[in-house]
């Protein structure tokens, strides 16, 4: 049961920097530091958006418009951040006490 805790974890861990990946390549596109239509970019930033496109989806609909701020991956981040301490905190511990 704790490989499948350490799993879990490893999942939100990753998706933690797909979110952080995300975030920088659309202010790269943003600020017209890269290039959207190099291919090799287009390819990156068609894979981010597709990954976090179905997180961020539900939030935004129910955060408010705050003009050109998208808040949504913070409130991703956030939600992932709190999965990982209750996992940490209560959910391990209470699993290796069990012994299962």
């Amino acid at each position: 049961m704790l490989a499948v805790i350490q799993v879990v974890l490893l999942i939100l861990n990753i998706l933690w920097w797909i979110i952080i990946a995300s975030a920088i390549l659309s202010w790269l596109f943003a600020f017209n530091i890269v290039n959207p239509r190099n291919q090799f970019v287009s390819t990156i930033g068609d894979f981010l958006y597709r990954m976090t496109e179905p997180l961020y989806r539900p939030i935004r609909r129910v955060l408010p418009n705050f003009g050109g701020l998208d808040l949504s991956p913070l409130v991703v981040l956030l939600i992932i951040f709190f999965l990982q301490q209750i996992i940490y905190i209560y959910v391990a511990p209470a699993v290796y006490r069990a012994g299962i």
